[in-house]
């Protein structure tokens, strides 16, 4: 099973240019709100209709600009499930169940879906007696009764506190991996696509930065904008001198790399766990000097903040609350940046 994308769509401002295809997997759709991920969601839905291009779902053309396809929703074979699950107020969990299944439904088979989603004994309960999670439940067995080749998952666990989010998490894990279908999963939260997700694309203003392997992009994003939506708190300018140096001016360091610089490199990035800091000011490779400005506890741990000089971006560390303190009562430290910790970033 599969679905390929490539469509184009202009909004006022704002456009929209995203192609890829996702096979048997959970594929993230991941940026900040306003880029584009709902959107993409919605046309091939087809709530919204794109500008051009092609949507072709299991060797099924659902819209083709040039050949003046444009399946209605209803005849797409779409799952799509939104943030905030869109059940029916006034339906029991059993007749939500069955709007998904239209003429079709039948009592066996409502039942055989209430069984796999584990929402037994809540057949008659109105969603306002729900939890977060088997709202969530009921959402995905009225969408599967619909017999869907793709799920669109919007968000699912947005409007969720951090404590029931943990727990809802977990079980969308084990039923969308018991469901066995291409599951296409926005959202903005990179701990969710990380617990979640095979793949993830970056989508930046409407367009696509970059789509890589989950592990992968945590660990080597491609991109200034990829760094940045996975975490990375350190992304700063870069000058590429030659093959294996590279200036960075707001950490004051020339960098020197056994491997080679790619020539369209114009970012360097660090995570801010990865950085090497000691109150010993003797000079060391790819290290400089920097002043201390600040100390911000944290709930587990301290960031230290340091600048180069007080006209250069801030360098955010990460570590052990003690250890923090101690070198916080300095006023130049010094930060060396191994060579396996540095990001090298496109624009």
């Amino acid at each position: 099973m599969a679905i390929e994308v490539a469509i184009k769509k202009k909004i006022g401002n704002f456009s929209l240019d995203v192609a890829f295809s996702a096979g048997e997997e959970m594929f993230a759709l991941l940026g900040a709100s306003g880029c584009g991920k709902s959107m993409t969601l919605k046309c091939i839905a087809g709530i919204e209709t794109p500008d051009e291009g092609k949507i072709v779902l299991n060797g099924r053309t659902l819209f083709d600009s040039e050949k003046k396809i444009n399946l209605i929703p209803q005849k797409r074979k779409v799952g799509y499930m939104f943030q905030d699950y869109a059940l029916f107020p006034n339906m029991t969990v059993e007749k939500n169940i069955m709007a998904g299944m239209g003429k079709k439904s039948e009592k066996a088979i409502v039942q055989d879906y209430i069984r796999r989603f584990r929402l037994e004994g809540l057949e008659h309960h109105l969603p306002r007696q729900l939890s977060g999670g088997q709202k969530q439940r009921v959402a995905l067995a009225r969408m599967m009764a619909s017999q869907p080749e793709i799920l669109l998952l919007d968000e699912p666990l947005s409007a969720l506190d951090s404590f029931l989010k943990w727990q809802v998490e977990e079980e969308l894990q084990d039923l969308l991996s018991e469901i066995g279908k291409t599951v296409l999963f926005v959202s903005h939260s990179r701990d969710e696509v990380y617990h979640l997700c095979d793949r993830i694309c970056v989508l930046e203003k409407g367009h696509m930065e970059t789509i890589q392997e989950k592990k992968e992009f945590f660990a080597n994003p491609v991109t200034q904008a990829a760094a940045r939506i996975s975490g990375c708190r350190n992304i700063v300018p870069a000058k590429r001198l030659s093959a294996h140096q590279l200036e960075v001016p707001d950490w004051g360091i020339c960098f020197e790399l056994e491997k080679e610089i790619p020539e369209d490199i114009s970012f360097v990035g660090v995570r801010a766990h990865y950085i090497e800091v000691s109150a010993d000011l003797e000079p060391a490779k790819n290290s400089s000097i920097m002043q201390m400005d600040r100390l911000l506890e944290q709930q587990f741990e301290s960031e230290l903040v340091l600048k180069y000089n007080q006209d250069t971006m801030s360098l955010r560390i990460l570590m052990d609350k003690e250890q923090a303190e101690q070198l916080a009562a300095h006023e130049k430290l010094r930060v060396t940046i191994p060579e396996h910790a540095l990001l090298l970033l496109k624009a």
